[in-house]
């Protein structure tokens, strides 16, 4: 048996080609009946005898086409009906179609050519194969969720508030608010005492020694006078410097607390 190309033999059978269908051979009934639910409609049916027949889509044999498209729907409508309804409709349509380009041609009012009977078929597939073409391209972009996932990382959140930071701004109003509640208090007496910064820096730890928090306000003891407040402030931003201290305050403009700088064992 000479060799042959595929598309000329029907079948190949154990590697050799098969040029007639064998009179003896069984296809089951059912084998025919999800043929057409491979097309995803009378178009897409339409352009793949197109294409299998290499048929010039701008020049369509209406004959040999609606020939092969009923062959296929007839193939189908007796096991499937519902699904042929969509398909029969098409046939319609080039049934009609077959029957125009068999009348004459009409000229227009105008005295120009009547348009092509296959015009809107013509522009209908090519409509189809753009947009299917696109679909094709856009199907091989990778998606999230088929090709590829998003990574998620869960970061559990402490449940140790985070307090924000104390700007010196604040610090400075804070501190002018005192001054400011000293000179109500304070008293006209004159006398000349000398004050130890690392003296005050041990009375501040000493106060804050055995307490979660001490009010910022709290540190200081306006009836001892302005420069005993300003000692025990400069005795504190030190501690602070030194980290020794923590200034936390909840929220913007709340109270300013102090208490001891948390030293891990």
């Amino acid at each position: 048996m000479p060799e042959v190309v595929d598309n000329v033999a029907v079948a190949r059978l154990y590697g050799e080609p098969l040029f007639n269908v064998p009179q003896d051979l069984y296809i089951p009934p059912d084998a025919l009946e999800i043929f057409l639910e491979a097309f995803e409609g009378p178009l897409d049916l339409l352009l793949y005898l197109i294409r299998k027949q290499n048929f010039n889509i701008l020049d369509i044999p209406m004959a040999a086409l609606t020939r092969q498209y009923l062959a296929y729907v007839d193939e189908i409508r007796t096991r499937n009906l519902e699904l042929a309804a969509e398909y029969l409709l098409m046939a319609a349509m080039l049934i009609e179609i077959k029957s125009r380009m068999l009348l004459p041609p009409r000229k227009t009012a105008e005295g120009e050519e009547a348009e092509d009977p296959r015009a809107e078929l013509v522009r209908r597939l090519q409509e189809y194969e753009q947009i299917k073409l696109a679909a094709a391209q856009l199907g091989t972009v990778p998606q999230a969720g088929r090709d590829f996932f998003r990574a998620q990382v869960h970061i559990e959140q402490s449940l140790q508030p985070r307090f924000p930071d104390v700007e010196l701004s604040d610090l400075q109003q804070a501190w002018a608010d005192i001054l400011k509640r000293a000179k109500l208090v304070q008293h006209h007496r004159i006398s000349r005492e000398e004050l130890s910064v690392r003296e005050h820096m041990s009375l501040v730890l000493k106060t804050l020694q055995g307490r979660r928090f001490v009010e910022f306000e709290q540190l200081f003891d306006p009836a001892r006078g302005v420069a005993v407040m300003v000692v025990t402030f400069i005795a504190l931003l030190e501690l602070a410097k030194e980290t020794l201290v923590e200034i936390t305050q909840a929220e913007a403009f709340a109270p300013i607390y102090v208490r001891l700088a948390y030293t891990p064992s």
